[in-house]
């Protein structure tokens, strides 16, 4: 597994102690809970990286705030309060699948057989992981988890469709999406919801950890990746993130993992690694700003491949 991909990864593997955190020490207020997960996290990463987008990225930042982070984190907030971890974690892998078809539609990335057979099987073992049969299904906690794994689907298909605006940093950019989708939270928070909950020591530390670590840190890492490998390839590593919320009920909430559920960890493993397989960084290159792909096609791969048998073809017919 290349550096790139793996790096990638850890962002999953932090994404899965939102359901820990959100379930042991945060209070049940998903507008606000999402609010302060995103806010401090953008403040950062633009004190780190200042700039600002201009022209049409403004909205695009916007757009993508909504999805990655203000509609996706409230839907994420309120599946994790309203059903048994394992089972929110399985509705928002079917974005594994979701990823891979609007990939097809919008990016003209290939579906390749072994890559949607990856993602199914990956999508099987994660329900094997967290499913049994005492699990609760709670109809708004189900239709969350399901409309979060279509918006953080669309999101990452649109990152890859305009890539990154001119003379702004990949750093910046996802401070701006934060901060995007903490202005889209705000007015429904106070509708919604009303005046933010009190928080004690628990629910601070909680929120400080999601949004410094598993959002600041992991956000970051993701869109690096996400501007660089396949969307699809970048959808099956999130399959992590149930993984690590499964492991992390065993080992903290002495949950029992039983021979299922050590199938379905090594079918998930299984198919992070399949991820691996095939072109990533020369696959499609990111759209620019103007939303056409740059005009000088990237150096190795597939292409040079490709180049190498037009010229041999060329030799011969010049024969």
């Amino acid at each position: 597994m290349s550096a790139l991909l793996a790096r990638t990864a850890i962002a999953p593997v932090l994404w899965g102690t939102t359901f820990l955190v959100t379930s042991e020490l945060l209070p049940v207020s998903p507008l606000w809970n999402a609010l302060f997960r995103a806010l401090p996290a953008g403040l950062v990463l633009l004190a780190l990286r200042p700039g600002r987008p201009r022209g049409d990225w403004w909205w695009r930042a916007l757009v993508l705030g909504a999805l990655h982070i203000g509609v996706f984190f409230t839907l994420l907030f309120i599946a994790a309060q309203r059903l048994p971890g394992g089972v929110a974690g399985t509705l928002n892998s079917v974005q594994t699948v979701l990823v891979i078809g609007l990939a097809a539609l919008v990016l003209a990335e290939p579906v390749r057989a072994a890559q949607l057979l990856a993602a199914v099987i990956g999508i099987g073992g994660v329900a094997l992981l967290v499913l049994n049969g005492e699990a609760a299904l709670d109809t708004v906690g189900v239709l969350a988890g399901l409309a979060g794994a279509v918006s953080v689907s669309a999101g990452i298909v649109l990152s890859r469709r305009w890539g990154l605006p001119p003379g702004v940093s990949g750093l910046t950019l996802t401070a701006w999406q934060l901060l995007g989708g903490a202005l889209v939270l705000l007015p429904v928070a106070v509708l919604v919801e009303g005046a933010p909950p009190a928080l004690d020591g628990g629910a601070l530390g909680g929120l400080l950890w999601l949004s410094l670590v598993a959002t600041a840190l992991a956000h970051t890492l993701y869109f690096a990746g996400l501007r660089r490998i396949p969307a699809g390839a970048v959808a099956l590593i999130s399959l992590l993130t149930p993984l690590t919320a499964t492991l992390l009920g065993w080992a903290v909430l002495d949950q029992r993992l039983t021979g299922w559920q050590l199938l379905g960890g090594a079918l998930v493993l299984g198919s992070v690694v399949a991820a691996r397989r095939g072109p990533l960084a020369w696959h499609r290159p990111c759209h620019g700003a103007s939303g056409k792909a740059p005009g000088r096609p990237r150096t190795g791969g597939t292409w040079v491949f490709r180049q190498r048998r037009r010229s041999r073809r060329g030799a011969v017919e010049a024969r």
